[in-house]
Formats: C-alpha cells, sequence, structure tokens
C-alpha cells in the first residue's frame, strides 16, 4: 500500500511498548505556523523592495515574494511534520527530525507539574505551550510541548494519566477508556 511521505512521518513517529498505551500524540498545530509564515512574507517583501529598487520588473517582484512565500510554506511544513509530540500511560516522548532525529523522552512518574503558556497572539490562535517539570530537568534540557492546539486538553490528559496510579504503582495508570 502506498502512502505519502507526510504521512509515513506520523506512522514511524512512535513505537509503543507490550502493554504500553497511546494516551496523546500530535504535531504542533498549524496554526502555530502563523507568526513563522509572516516572517517569511515580511522577508519576501523586503526582497522585492530591494529588487524594485535595482529596477527590477514586476515579474520579477512577484515571483520573488512567490518563491519566498513558497520555501517558507515547505519549511514550516515539514519542520511540523517532522515533530511529533506523544504521551502514553507511561512516558513522554518527543520527536524531532526526518534525516536526523532529536529524541526526548521521560518516564511519566518523573513528571513532577505540568502547565502551559500562552502568548497573546498564541491565544489568537488557540495554540500554547505545555511545560512538563521533571525530577531531572535543568535548563538546558527542557522538555516542551511547543506550539499545540488545546494546550488546557494536553494538560489533562498528564494529570489524569497519572492520576489513575495508585499507591505504589509508581504514578503509573491504565488509562481508562479510549482517548
Amino acid at each position: 500500500m502506498h502512502r505519502p511521505a507526510w504521512n509515513m512521518l506520523v506512522l514511524m513517529a512512535f513505537s509503543p511498548s507490550p502493554g504500553e498505551q497511546i494516551i496523546f500524540q500530535g504535531h504542533p498545530s498549524w496554526r502555530a505556523l502563523w507568526a513563522f509564515y509572516l516572517k517569511g512574507l515580511a522577508i519576501g517583501a523586503v526582497l522585492a523592495v530591494i529588487a524594485k529598487l535595482i529596477g527590477e520588473g514586476s515579474l520579477t517582484v512577484f515571483l520573488t515574494i512567490l518563491v519566498v512565500l513558497g520555501i517558507t510554506f515547505v519549511i514550516g511544513f515539514v519542520k511540523r511534520m517532522a515533530t511529533t509530540y506523544t504521551i502514553t500511560n507511561r512516558r513522554l516522548n518527543i520527536k524531532r527530525g526526518i534525516f536526523a532525529r532529536d529524541i526526548q523522552e521521560t518516564r511519566l512518574e518523573r513528571v513532577q507539574n505540568v502547565s502551559y503558556s500562552q502568548t497573546v497572539f498564541q491565544r489568537i490562535l488557540q495554540v500554547g505551550d505545555v511545560d512538563f517539570d521533571t525530577a531531572s530537568s535543568d535548563s538546558e534540557n527542557e522538555f516542551v510541548f511547543n506550539g499545540v492546539a488545546d494546550p488546557q486538553n494536553v494538560v489533562t490528559e498528564v494529570d489524569r494519566a497519572t492520576s489513575q496510579g495508585g499507591a505504589g504503582s509508581h504514578g503509573l495508570g491504565e488509562p481508562s477508556g479510549s482517548y
């Protein structure tokens, strides 16, 4: 069966261990990329003005903006699809990259605090950053799901997963119902 390359990124993103259940899995929201796209538009506009100032025609100016926007869109899309956030009943996982991989992972019982933040722009776009404080967190190794849609839901899912573990269960609980 043939699947598009971007779909393969989703399918190869995470392999749960036996008995491990995925509670949440996703990518940064497409809405989180609007700031990136606006920067690309600004760069395209500046390059178009420069092209106009050096005497290029209207077609060149238009093509300059079009090419910069196209490159910006492709880079943003690939960056988004190459980042996968996963929460299971046992661990948190962040995978970034297509060719080279950067993987961050921590056990769920090591999560001490979960919070989320939203700038004014993020609130308008209904996205936010979910920050996980873990037992061994330091400022160099932050564990953050950036630009997720409905960050409150992600916090709720982690709270639900960690609270389902009783005393002596290391904070690990089997999720009740399907997520």
